[in-house]
């Protein structure tokens, strides 16, 4: 059975390209459309809960413009979902990405003139001009430093993880305000040129080789457990966004383990390597 969550078809439509679909449901091409706000909510139904979230800039297909809410394909990871409308725009170039954990778009070309937004990691943005030590977007201005070419990859997911030390946890979350284990890996991943879907489930069936050696753990390794995911950045460490610190964290590899069984989440399920 298809996963539901990379599947675009809802009760009305279905994407014409999908090789079956229900015979009541009306194929649609989708429209590409871009995100238009800093940070945007992916839900699970047109008032559900939020299942991931999207980023300035990011590329999504959209199936359905129903009441203010489209159903949208998210094109990064192919995660479904719905989303305001009116947060997004017609598709258009991109010419670079946010690679500092947070930067702001500027009114003018000046750093003391007023921040339009804040924008986070993995952002994507447009730029026309500029001179000097700000870029010119059709949105603003941003530090060219914190910006890198479209195309233009991080080599080591461990350091990118660790950008985000001190992050919040937030359960969906995928940007500097806010991540949770499995957006803290993609995040990582994405930026190092490394296709990662969503959620950890799906990571764990999708990424890396099974080490089937106890204790052999290496810088990027990923572990997982039901429902969790962490990233190894030495042999005795790992890097996860998680509840129980409500952030992102450091943490030694066995204490993590003995933790997380004693809360009754079970041992680890698989550890793997990119």
């Amino acid at each position: 059975m298809s996963d539901p969550r990379q599947t675009p078809a809802n009760e009305r439509v279905a994407a014409a390209h999908l090789a079956e679909v229900p015979g009541d449901l009306r194929r649609v091409d989708g429209t590409p459309c871009q995100v238009a706000r800093p940070v945007l909510d992916l839900l699970r139904a047109p008032d559900g809960a939020r299942d991931r979230q999207l980023l300035w800039g990011d590329t999504v297909d959209v199936y359905e413009d129903r009441a203010g809410v489209s159903f949208v394909q998210a094109r990064k990871d192919g995660y479904v979902g719905y989303v305001d409308s009116a947060a997004l725009t017609p598709a258009g170039p991109v010419s670079h990405w946010v690679s500092a954990p947070a930067s702001h778009l500027y009114r003018d070309a000046n750093i003391k003139s007023p921040e339009r937004h804040m924008l986070s990691f993995g952002s994507r943005v447009n730029v026309v001009g500029g001179a000097g030590p700000l870029a010119e977007t059709s949105a603003g201005f941003i530090p060219r430093a914190h910006l890198r070419p479209i195309g233009e990859t991080m080599d080591d997911p461990a350091d990118v993880a660790e950008l985000f030390l001190g992050t919040p946890y937030l359960w969906g979350g995928n940007s500097r305000s806010g991540l949770d284990c499995s957006g803290l890996v993609q995040a990582a991943l994405l930026a190092c040129g490394i296709g990662c879907p969503g959620d950890s489930d799906q990571q764990c069936a999708a990424l890396g080789q099974l080490i089937h050696q106890p204790g052999d753990y290496r810088r990027g390794d990923l572990l997982f457990w039901k429902g969790h995911v962490a990233m190894a950045v030495d042999a005795e460490t790992l890097i996860h966004a998680n509840g129980s610190h409500m952030s992102v964290v450091l943490e030694p590899i066995g204490s993590a383990i003995r933790r997380i069984m004693g809360q009754g989440e079970g041992p680890v399920t698989a550890h793997k390597r990119l």
